[in-house]
């Protein structure tokens, strides 16, 4: 089940940085992480996952550099510590809302 790219509407960047956290990646690789970890039900576009990663990029969350790996030019993103901080408030964030949706609806 594919969960439409409105739904993460809030939680896009949150769901970035938390994909970048064990460290750095390319953009499809990002696409792919992110598939894989919600089981396929996250499967986002790149016209949506690459205006994301260069705004974070532009808000000093993010750092990158272009690299050449098996012929291919990549640009690897990375968090900065800028970049882990906010993924820790973001967690927190998430955690209290999760908590406080479950309590409502459950």
């Amino acid at each position: 089940m594919n969960v439409p790219v409105d739904a993460l509407k809030g939680h896009l960047d949150l769901v970035l940085l938390a994909a970048l956290a064990e460290g750095e990646a390319y953009g499809y690789a990002l696409i792919d992480e992110i598939r894989g970890r919600s089981d396929g039900a996250f499967d986002l576009a790149e016209g949506t996952v690459y205006p994301a990663l260069y705004r974070l990029e532009a808000g000093g969350l993010l750092s990158s550099d272009w690299t050449v790996a098996a012929g291919r030019r990549r640009r690897m993103y990375r968090l900065t510590k800028r970049g882990r901080a906010e993924l820790a408030k973001e967690r927190g964030e998430w955690k209290r809302f999760s908590d406080t949706m479950k309590a409502v609806v459950a």
